[in-house]
């Protein structure tokens, strides 16, 4: 068993949680933001969720407001916003810390278990660097720090990080959707 499956957690209800209730399923872990320009991703994971669900396969969202303040509501605005805009069915969890130093331990394992994302070049991060600079805020961090929201971690059934996908990678990417077939074969 991996050590990310016993680290506690809570649903979006609040409830105590472990990615041990998921054991033996292939995972895809995202941090999520409702008021950012990747939330359309959404409706792809969705899909992603309900073509893949019934061969062991589950999407996990994690509300995290790290990025421009682009997830300021509660749990419950959260759960609200998921359901009325993108019908999100996937389990959710708490808003968490995805960067720096208070960063939720399970963000800490997955990236140091992967520290490099597959991506479509320097254009996110270029980008972001402009878009921030113009809204006076500070640059995105240097890797293996989580660049921005919607960026996917792929979780083998035995619990070990076997991928790691930037956000410019959407849902429908044929890259993401070969390791999620691949890892559900193994």
């Amino acid at each position: 068993m991996s050590s990310i499956q016993t680290l506690p957690l809570n649903t979006l209800a609040g409830e105590p949680a472990s990615l041990n209730e998921y054991a033996g399923k292939v995972l895809l872990l995202v941090n999520v933001a409702s008021k950012c320009g990747f939330t359309p991703q959404y409706a792809g994971l969705e899909e992603l969720y309900n073509k893949y669900k019934s061969q062991g396969f589950a999407v996990l969202g994690f509300p995290a407001n790290d990025f421009g303040a682009q997830e300021p509501g509660s749990s419950e605005e959260i759960g609200e916003f998921c359901q009325k805009n993108y019908g999100v069915s996937f389990p959710m969890f708490e808003k968490i810390v995805v960067t720096g130093p208070e960063k939720n331990p399970l963000y800490a394992e997955l990236i140091a278990a992967k520290p490099e994302a597959v991506n479509n070049g320097d254009k996110l991060r270029s980008g972001l660097t402009e878009f921030l600079a113009s809204h006076n805020l500070p640059a995105p961090k240097d890797a293996p720090e989580v660049l921005w929201n919607f960026e996917k971690f792929l979780v083998g059934k035995t619990g070990e990080v076997i991928g790691r996908f930037a956000s410019d990678v959407a849902p429908d990417d044929p890259r993401l959707i070969e390791s999620i077939e691949k890892a559900l074969a193994s």
